[in-house]
């Protein structure tokens, strides 16, 4: 929700065939890597808001007009989506930590 994978080169936690591209088991960017990664949490804090704010400072994930159709000589009622003067809600905080999805570590074995 909101939340995506790194796309970044260089931080997978493993010496051979991530898309990092090592030397190998041994190699000095292996080792780079792994005491890199342990100085970074494994929790996220805060995420990508997915709502909306309106002009009316409502906040909501659409918005949605009532427009009057007249076809055929009959009124009807019809719902228009509004995209237009909406503002992002920004980056919330979350309530619970949550793990990134890159974390390496299996933290419970089925």
């Amino acid at each position: 929700m909101g939340a995506s994978g790194s796309k970044a080169r260089g931080l997978w936690p493993f010496s051979s065939g991530g898309p990092g591209g090592s030397e190998g088991p041994g190699g000095e960017q292996a080792l780079a890597r792994a005491r890199g990664l342990c100085s970074a949490t494994p929790f996220i804090f805060t995420r990508r808001g997915s709502m909306y704010y309106d002009e009316d400072g409502d906040l909501a994930h659409e918005f949605y007009e009532e427009t009057i159709v007249t076809k055929n000589g009959r009124k009807r009622a019809k719902l228009k989506r509004i995209h237009k003067n909406l503002i992002p809600q920004g980056i919330v905080k979350l309530e619970h930590p949550r793990i990134h999805v890159d974390f390496p570590v299996i933290i419970c074995e089925a």
